[in-house]
């Protein structure tokens, strides 16, 4: 083997060539210097895109529509979201809410993520929101908006991973709860199992990483097959409230002025079971023909996971029982005594219960990709702390070894707040909720300039068409009373235990960023748009 040198790319020192490759253009090496091998390059239109975004192929591409179609739905996990949040809809609003209010949000949530596809397709790179920022933005403004967008982006995604291993933990400790009632419900023992969970997920991110494509589609089988395992022994055996009151009695059991105000807090249930579709832009360079298969992947991704939220949301409307007795239930989850008091059985809410942890836990594995790789691509750009040790991706296992790992000390450092207090690690998954949908908020708004008046749009295979400005606005004035209401607490009176502390969390996040910005980050970060070369 011969060793060549490169002198257009600073970064590349040498590579190596073998006998039966040929010697390959920029984006297809390794800043380190490791080849990709020739099946992990993805198409012709995949190498075009790089150049283009003057990036380096140093992932596999190894997804395809349905391996991203399951890796989108399953890690949303609309219909079991859902049933774990059911209490603060019962609180906010109540079962007409969760029937209205799904519907609203499943609309404004569609356009949301049609105007992040097309922007999918235009720019197919792990950077997301922030990369496109940099593109869109005034070009005053471009690389501050971008480095805030990649700050406010990261965090929601790390917030996630924490917010899912901590469901299924907690959800495990119910389960023992009702089978057990002498079990005493310890916060560090959630803590433990919040470790457990990501630990495991981790590992598989790492291991089996080549493996997670396939098993991606055996997980969104059972994500689907599961709603039905589900629902059937609800409806059959279920006592079931009428149409009045499930579909058009709204309450207020948050102590809230008015009804309408209540349902409004509450709608932060749907919206948290639909929210995260941008997951697999983070994974785009991991996906083979990106700039088509991404925008196809999110949006069936919003129908599939949309219609099956709708039949879970449905299903609760009527087969939710007594309110009062399900929110006072000791498991600490409405939906796991909802489960018991239909089926009147141990074993049987056993499996039921069993099958929201699995596919939750296969949720936290898609987690730790996609919380890891936009960590790993804001490093690339040196947007963060010690970002030329984070964006390090392994020789042998083409991942961003690095950020996975501080992803996994990241979530149990934080997880150890549960100890001392609920609230403060309720508040980092409010927070989650926030920081995506402010990170949706500025990019589109980002879009929406460049529409009126900045340059042409960049080529794209999935469009909007004419529609597009307008279903940009629309979800602009969507999402804007939903950000808004998402730092609200779920009841009042308000005292620090029932506080939703997301608000300081998040005005903490983007002080530090300022800080970081103003110190460190104005000299060394890099907005992408500076290495985009959209005249090739």
């Amino acid at each position: 083997m011969d060793i060549k040198m490169d002198s257009k790319d600073e970064h590349i020192r040498s590579y190596v060539v073998n006998e039966d490759v040929d010697v390959l253009p920029m984006s297809q090496l390794d800043p380190t210097g490791v080849l990709v091998k020739p099946k992990w390059r993805g198409t012709s239109q995949d190498k075009m895109d790089m150049e283009v975004l003057g990036r380096h192929q140093v992932l596999r591409r190894n997804f395809r529509f349905l391996s991203m179609l399951g890796f989108g739905s399953t890690l949303i996990c609309t219909w079991e979201i859902l049933l774990s949040y059911i209490g603060f809809i019962s609180t906010d609003g109540g079962t007409a809410n969760l029937f209205w209010g799904y519907l609203v949000v499943l609309v404004g949530v569609w356009m949301t993520y049609a105007s992040l596809s097309e922007m999918a397709s235009m720019a197919p790179t792990a950077g997301g929101q922030y990369h496109w920022v940099s593109e869109f933005a005034p070009p005053r403004y471009q690389k501050f908006l971008s480095y805030i967008v990649g700050w406010i982006c990261m965090t929601g995604w790390q917030a996630g991973l924490l917010s899912v291993g901590f469901l299924v933990g907690t959800i495990i400790q119910g389960l023992i709860v009702l089978n057990d009632p002498t079990y005493t419900f310890e916060r560090w023992h959630g803590t433990l199992l919040v470790w457990a969970v990501t630990s495991f997920c981790v590992i598989f991110n790492t291991f089996l990483a080549k493996r997670l494509p396939a098993i991606e589609g055996v997980v969104l089988t059972i994500h689907v097959m599961g709603l039905f395992a589900i629902i059937v022994p609800l409806w059959v055996l279920s006592p079931r409230a009428t149409s009045k009151d499930a579909l058009l009695t709204f309450t207020n059991e948050g102590g809230w002025p008015s009804t309408g105000l209540s349902a409004m807090i509450g709608l932060l249930t749907p919206m948290g079971s639909l929210l995260g579709f941008d997951c697999a832009v983070h994974m785009s360079e991991e996906v083979e023909d990106a700039g088509r298969t991404l925008p196809r992947s999110i949006m069936w991704s919003v129908y599939l996971n949309g219609s099956m939220g709708f039949i879970m949301a449905i299903t609760m409307c009527y087969c939710l029982g007594d309110v009062a007795e399900v929110l006072k239930t000791p498991t600490g989850y409405p939906f796991i005594q909802v489960f018991f008091n239909a089926t009147k059985s141990l074993a049987a809410t056993n499996v039921m219960v069993t099958i929201i942890i699995i596919t939750i836990t296969a949720c936290c594995v898609s987690e730790v990709a996609t919380c890891s790789r936009q960590l790993w691509s804001f490093a690339r750009d040196k947007g963060v702390p010690f970002s030329d040790w984070l964006a390090y991706v392994s020789p042998t296992l083409h991942i961003p070894l690095r950020a996975i790992m501080v992803s996994l000390c990241v979530t149990c450092m934080i997880s150890l707040i549960n100890i001392g207090s609920t609230s403060a690690l309720n508040a980092i998954v409010s927070l989650g909720v926030v920081a995506l949908l402010s990170s949706y908020y500025i990019t589109i708004a980002c879009l929406v300039w460049r529409r009126i008046y900045g340059d042409p749009l960049p080529p794209r295979r999935w469009s909007l068409g004419k529609y597009g400005l307008a279903v940009n606005i629309a979800s602009l004035v969507f999402i804007t009373p939903i950000l808004f209401f998402a730092f609200w607490p779920i009841a009042i009176p308000v005292v620090p235990s029932s506080m939703n502390w997301a608000v300081l969390m998040y005005g903490a996040v983007i002080i530090w960023s300022l800080v970081y910005y103003a110190i460190w980050g104005k000299k060394s970060y890099v907005g992408p748009v500076t290495v985009v070369k959209r005249d090739l």
